[in-house]
């Protein structure tokens, strides 16, 4: 599949074309393509010969042209000729967050600053002061930006490795000697970011199942091929690790390679004092003797304990809650009853509300949120007042038609840098569900970001905080903010936190969730979809809210219709 390829392309094609100063509509689209190419499932070259490209949202004839001619040729003219114009080192320094095309271009131009190496060398020796409208504090936040970019070297959003290693093992899984096959490692606890992939499989022609494994088609480079274990780099650059392992010991395998390294230290110390021995090879008594093995539940039933989700494996109190009986019933997928962060065409969307809707439907849900950008975001075509009632209106009428589904009226409304919102209260107060999130102003300092947001909860006028810190994997770390202070006050105004599960957000995380469940703090996992298709990443978001130890009751989408109404109203 060369569906990351050209995602990443697009994106690189935005960042030259920022560099450039070019038309923002032209850079914007490049960048919806690319996210909308990475969320599909279906192979581009799949769409192309069925004729079915430009059905994808925002790929219209010129994007669909230039997908065919990467897909036939392995080569995008119009991309090479824009690299000879712009020089590679300043992409290369854009990833710093806080630098800018604008700024990246004088770097290079005054300083010759073409790598991460030289912009931080340049200001720890406050050579960047030197240049107009950089100030010591602007320094400081391009070092805190590359800390930043280093602690995240190597690790993988969890959004981009499910997709490859559900393709991997679904593909195996079709094969008569595979009889047994799982993830393992910290994709199997579903860790925000991963290093690599692990996968286990019981097979009894392990050679054979290596060939078919090194040969698939997203494989870019074979590391290394044994009999029971290979590595592979797929084609954008992710490893993973296949280990063929004994039926006998598949068990105690799967909960070795699934980690954590402490939660297992502690459960081979708890075997230990039981004169038992357990590895990857199975459970052992004193004499060395095999006992058990086959099936993960016969390591925990060894040190006396019930089988402990993998999520939960992190040595953060899930062992002596095991042994207490007070371990939690996660929320499963299947618990939520609808998504109350979406996004429609009346702004940044790609498709209709009826459209969303009818996504949502399909997916078992009895309710779906349209929240759309209020005004304060013109670059997502955020609605003003006026648009914002007819939607309300529209949304009515399409109530009155639609089966099985109830659509609710809302806005992710901005929280701007004093903590006022950028619609009238009187119209806040007339929706079903006010999501409020902070776009703008991420730089401000820990005491200002954190009354900012505490004095929009106390307006009175939000049902749920939306994407609480900000962070976007890989690119952004989280603002300041002091989220102990923010749980408190969303305790007192029964303030929902959201765990937002688009890929590379994950935010709340897992940690924080736990400090919510705590406290009593109700939390809403959501989308933010822009098309229909994004409404399947609430899979991601279900498993942070298990990380976060989250049960069915914590999550206000898990409540029916009814009871989620009575909520909104505060009641």
């Amino acid at each position: 599949m060369k569906n990351k390829e050209i995602a990443r392309i697009f994106n690189e094609i935005a960042e030259f074309l920022e560099i450039k100063g070019d038309n923002p509509f032209r850079i914007r689209a490049y960048r919806k393509a690319a996210q909308n190419i990475e969320s599909l499932t279906e192979d581009l070259s799949v769409l192309i010969a069925e004729g079915r490209l430009t059905n994808v949202p925002g790929i219209g004839k010129d994007l669909a042209e230039k997908i065919t001619e990467y897909v036939n040729s392995g080569k995008m003219q119009s991309y090479e000729d824009l690299k000879k114009d712009v020089p590679r080192g300043i992409l290369e320094i854009m990833s710093v967050p806080g630098v800018g095309p604008k700024t990246a271009r004088m770097l290079y131009d005054a300083l010759g600053i073409d790598s991460i190496e030289k912009l931080e060398e340049a200001a720890k020796f406050h050579k960047l002061q030197k240049l107009p409208k950089i100030r010591e504090k602007t320094e400081a936040n391009i070092l805190k930006g590359i800390e930043f970019i280093k602690r995240s070297r190597g690790r993988i959003p969890l959004g981009m490795a499910w997709p490859v290693a559900y393709k991997i093992v679904n593909s195996l899984k079709k094969q008569d000697i595979v009889k047994c096959i799982d993830t393992a490692g910290s994709l199997r606890r579903y860790k925000d970011t991963i290093g690599d992939i692990d996968i286990l499989v019981v097979s009894s022609e392990p050679e054979k199942v290596m060939d078919i494994f090194v040969s698939l088609p997203l494989v870019g480079d074979v590391l290394a091929e044994g009999e029971t274990k290979s590595s592979i780099r797929t084609r954008n650059g992710i490893q993973v690790d296949l280990r063929v392992v004994e039926e006998k010991s598949y068990g105690a395998a799967l909960a070795y390679f699934t980690g954590s390294k402490a939660h297992n230290i502690r459960i081979r110390e708890m075997a230990a004092r039981k004169g038992l021995k357990i590895s990857e090879y199975g459970i052992f008594n004193s004499m060395g003797k095999w006992i058990s093995g086959r099936e993960e539940s016969d390591v925990y039933q060894a040190v006396g304990l019930p089988w402990i989700p993998p999520e939960l494996r992190e040595d953060t109190g899930e062992i002596e809650a095991s042994q207490s009986g007070h371990l939690p019933e996660l929320v499963e997928l299947t618990d939520i009853k609808g998504d109350l962060h979406d996004h429609s065409n009346w702004s940044d969307g790609e498709n209709t509300i009826e459209e969303m809707a009818d996504a949502a439907k399909k997916r078992g849900y009895k309710y779906l949120a349209i929240t759309d950008h209020s005004r304060a975001l013109g670059v997502a075509r955020g609605l003003d007042e006026k648009r914002l009632r007819e939607q309300i209106e529209t949304i009515r009428k399409l109530n009155g038609r639609c089966r099985d589904i109830v659509i609710l009226c809302g806005t992710e409304a901005n929280i701007g840098m004093n903590g006022l919102l950028d619609l009238p209260p009187e119209l806040l107060k007339e929706l079903d569900i006010v999501v409020a999130s902070v776009h703008s102003g991420f730089k401000q300092d820990r005491t200002g970001m954190t009354e900012r947001v505490i004095k929009c909860m106390r307006s009175g006028l939000i049902h749920v905080l939306g994407h609480p810190t900000g962070r976007l994997l890989g690119e952004r770390d989280e603002y300041e903010i002091d989220m102990g202070e923010v749980l408190k006050v969303a305790k007192e105004t029964n303030t929902a936190i959201e765990v937002n599960a688009y890929p590379f957000r994950l935010d709340l995380t897992d940690y924080n969730c736990k400090r919510a469940k705590e406290i009593g703090v109700r939390m809403a996992v959501s989308t933010d979809s822009h098309f229909t298709e994004q409404l399947d990443y609430m899979s991601l978001g279900v498993s942070v809210a298990r990380r976060g130890w989250l049960e069915k009751n914590d999550i206000i989408n898990t409540y029916s219709l009814e009871k989620l109404k009575q909520w909104l109203k505060r009641e």
